[in-house]
């Protein structure tokens, strides 16, 4: 089956522009932003990787030229503004559409960077970017600890997995339309799982303790 890839990354990208503007109004209705401040934390978390994979690629960026680029974010923030005090107790949904947007953004840039002829590691390190490079934006915008740094979360790591599917996938000539919903399920499913099972990886410190900055007692990792 041919894969039309200048058509899907387009529609891939927009959806995965999608989940993460949903994720951004959704902190900002959390943080009690106005409706200005839900727009422009849309519009950084869902736009913010692309920007950044795009200059990466010496290209200019598609959320530049492209207006539909730019209807994501606005729907999001009026999709939220109605509907958040009847979603507000479902306190997993900001994890459900950032999960969605990890899935589809690591896809999205791991393949931009192998058609226009990058390396395939290089391909799988840019769609990790990609898929976090909003996210980190959000955190960092909304005073929030950053899921990728968080030490109780996965966040780069189910990105990294569909990077380097995708890739595997485009090296073997296997890469389609149903392997892509495949691979977005995949990171998807191992993103949402991590968090509900808390998973994490080691610390970047051996051991259950680490030492105080001032060179104090050892503190335990909470």
């Amino acid at each position: 089956m041919t894969f039309p890839f200048d058509i899907a990354l387009v529609w891939l990208d927009l959806a995965g522009v999608f989940f993460f503007a949903v994720s951004g109004s959704l902190l900002a209705a959390r943080k009690q932003f106005d409706l200005v401040g839900s727009l422009l934390l849309a519009s950084l978390v869902s736009l913010g990787g692309g920007v950044i994979r795009d200059i990466i690629l010496n290209t200019t960026p598609a959320a530049f030229t492209n207006p539909a680029y730019l209807a994501p974010p606005v729907f999001a923030t009026v999709l939220v503004y109605f509907l958040f005090s009847s979603v507000q107790r479902f306190t997993s949904l900001l994890i459900l559409f950032d999960a969605g947007g990890l899935a589809l953004f690591c896809i999205t840039g791991t393949l931009k960077a192998l058609t226009l002829g990058m390396n395939p590691v290089a391909a799988v390190l840019l769609g990790v970017t990609t898929a976090v490079g909003g996210g980190l934006l959000r955190d960092i915008t909304a005073n929030e600890v950053p899921q990728l740094f968080d030490p109780r979360d996965l966040y780069a790591l189910p990105a990294f997995s569909g990077a380097a599917l995708t890739t595997f996938l485009w090296v073997t000539g296997s890469f389609n339309a149903l392997t892509a919903c495949a691979v977005a399920a995949v990171v998807f499913t191992f993103r949402v799982i991590a968090w509900r099972r808390s998973w994490y990886v080691p610390l970047a410190v051996h051991g259950w303790h680490r030492r105080g900055v001032d060179g104090g007692e050892s503190q335990p990792w909470n």
